[in-house]
């Protein structure tokens, strides 16, 4: 390509700085991506509290929530053309670890994740395996295809819980993977009810329609029992990531529920093995996505099973990143912010 590129850079200490480098052309395999929008997540603002400098360095371009066209092809890229809207799944998996040969790329004893382990799109140009392509319908909104990245993360654990039509739900935590989670349970068919205490989440949660208990003021065993005849939820998302997030996914569960763990813990979490025995209940472990995730999650987005006006509560240019960074820190509303890297397609 041989032209200057504008480019965000992650430089330690909570700070960004947005500068113009030199656009490198895609090598063999790779596919170059203009991108269009970025979201920020919550591994993104881990970041920016310098809580994983060991591995992403002061010199990273981060970013993986994207949404973009295709720019240019490397050689030996076939099934791809200039111009077609696309989006990452971020992984670049060996191929020849335990996991790989079983099957399961997406969590590769070696797996890099694109955006942290190398650069990602915070960038106007981004270069990627063409392997992560997933390639979009043309009337696809690119802001709101920016949510595949997060929305996959939900249909993954939508689809390990094994939920059927008319079983009851419990999400557990009402931040952006809770509540995508409980869209995409929703429309599988669950009967949705959201545990959160921040009261602009529950509005939030509210408004798009579901059922919520805050378990600060009201019992939500109490209230999981109640409003399941005594029997508790068949499935339960643990999305809170905290001590009593666990303790409730415990104690809201129906005999034989399946609880999926969705939130990464700090510390290792007490869990009531007892009720584990006494109901038979079923714990999966869900991280990141398959292929198939990213598919059903364009699939939502575009029937509109996934209300992405709401779930996006802000939009800042590229070249604002550092102010974006610091007021979604500071705010209490906050659902989705998105990055404005390009234009639109």
């Amino acid at each position: 390509m041989g032209k200057k590129i504008t480019a965000a850079f992650y430089r330690g200490d909570k700070s960004f700085t947005v500068e113009q480098i030199e656009a490198a052309q895609p090598v063999a395999g790779e596919v170059a991506v203009r991108i269009a929008y970025c979201g920020i997540c919550g591994t993104d603002m881990h970041v920016y509290h310098g809580n994983m400098d060991a591995r992403v360095g002061f010199n990273r371009v981060i970013g993986h929530e994207m949404s973009g066209t295709v720019a240019a092809l490397g050689d030996g890229v076939e099934g791809l053309s200039v111009g077609q809207k696309v989006v990452v799944r971020p992984l670049d998996h060996c191929g020849e670890c335990p996991a790989c040969a079983a099957g399961h790329q997406h969590i590769c004893h070696k797996l890099k994740f694109l955006g942290l382990d190398t650069d990602g799109a915070m960038q106007e140009i981004w270069n990627v395996p063409a392997h992560t392509l997933h390639v979009l319908p043309d009337d696809l909104r690119m802001d709101h295809a920016a949510l595949i990245e997060p929305v996959a993360v939900a249909c993954h654990d939508v689809r390990l819980s094994g939920l059927e039509p008319g079983e009851d739900v419990l999400v557990i935590g009402g931040g952006p993977i809770g509540i995508l989670c409980a869209m995409v349970a929703r429309d599988a068919g669950g009967k949705v009810v959201l545990s959160e205490v921040n009261k602009n989440r529950l509005a939030i949660a509210e408004k798009l329609g579901f059922d919520t208990v805050n378990p600060a003021e009201q019992d939500l065993a109490a209230e999981i029992n109640a409003r399941t005849g005594d029997k508790g939820a068949d499935v339960v998302f643990e999305v809170s990531g905290s001590q009593p997030g666990v303790d409730a996914m415990t104690a809201c569960a129906a005999t034989r529920a399946r609880i999926v763990m969705v939130a990464i813990h700090a510390k290792k979490p007490q869990i009531d093995l007892f009720q584990f025995f006494w109901r038979e209940l079923k714990l999966f472990g869900a991280r990141v996505y398959e292929p198939e995730d990213y598919e059903k999650a364009i699939a939502i987005i575009t029937s509109g099973g996934v209300d992405a006006d709401t779930v996006i509560t802000d939009v800042s240019p590229l070249s604002e990143i550092q102010a974006a960074f610091e007021a979604l820190d500071k705010s209490p509303t906050a659902l989705k912010s998105l990055i404005k890297v390009g234009e639109d397609a």
